[in-house]
């Protein structure tokens, strides 16, 4: 991989990781254009991508680093002096809610390793019909939301619901965040409040998956592969900050149809042409 392509990549993943249109989707089609991915063994994609998506979550660790500091100390503080989870604080109640919907993933995420390294999930076709038929799904969400709760409320059970959601992304075409939002939607929630928890609840999940495929993988990397690495996933980290703050900002006043009407027309291309 050259400089340039790693840049493309660290582009693409940073402005497609947080609105709901795929990363892993877009990733794998560039690198299929690219001729990047070696089809006898997809597990490799499968960590380059990994890895890179450390870069997205230094941007959401950055972006939220004063809700995330708050989140965190009245968690452990709230919870070390035995405060019932009803009558901890709206920050606390959070850090519990993005735990326990973590869960969901990590179990389904090793249950199912293997098939996600695999060629299965590097295939344009499934990730068009993914790609097409979540835009249903997004659009329906979007449509019949009430929008009327916001963050605080939230509940154990809203949490542990948009965390089996999440476990979708695993498909690719589905995005993370299409999934997360979709469900935080038809829970009621206003789409910048389900685009917070959406992104809140990212950081476990990219966080150990990132670091697991990085040690698992770093032995062998040459100069070359580290280099690509380290720029792509740098890239990520910038666009990825920028990519959080424009979506944040268009949800306030805006639909998700943009990104349906997106999906759908890339699907349709990935089938017609790929």
């Amino acid at each position: 991989m050259t400089i340039l392509q790693a840049i493309i990549i660290g582009c693409v993943q940073g402005l497609t990781e947080f609105i709901p249109v795929s990363s892993t989707a877009h990733m794998t089609l560039c690198a299929s254009v690219m001729n990047l991915h070696d089809p006898a063994h997809p597990e490799r994609w499968t960590a380059f991508m990994a890895i890179v998506q450390l870069g997205t979550l230094a941007a959401v660790l950055v972006y939220f680093a004063r809700d995330i500091r708050s989140i965190v100390e009245q968690t452990l503080s709230q919870t070390m002096s035995r405060v019932p989870l009803s009558e901890q604080s709206d920050d606390a109640r959070t850090g519990w809610y993005v735990v326990f919907g973590t869960v969901p993933i990590f179990v389904i995420g090793y249950a199912l390793k293997k098939l996600i390294e695999g060629g299965i999930t590097k295939d344009p076709q499934l990730i068009a019909v993914a790609l097409i038929v979540v835009s249903v799904i997004l659009f329906a969400a979007d449509r019949f939301a009430s929008l009327k709760r916001t963050l605080p409320d939230l509940t154990l059970r809203d949490g542990i619901i948009i965390g089996i959601a999440q476990c979708f992304a695993l498909i690719p075409g589905t995005s993370r965040s299409g999934a997360t939002i979709s469900a935080g939607l038809f829970l009621g929630l206003s789409r910048e409040a389900a685009a917070r928890y959406s992104f809140l609840l990212s950081i476990p999940a990219i966080g150990v998956s990132g670091v697991y495929e990085f040690v698992k993988s770093a032995p062998m990397l040459d100069s070359g592969d580290l280099t690509a690495v380290v720029v792509a996933s740098v890239v990520a980290a910038v666009t990825g900050y920028a990519s959080i703050a424009f979506f944040l900002r268009f949800l306030r006043d805006h639909s998700l149809n943009v990104f349906i009407a997106y999906r759908v027309i890339l699907g349709i291309i990935v089938l017609t042409f790929m």
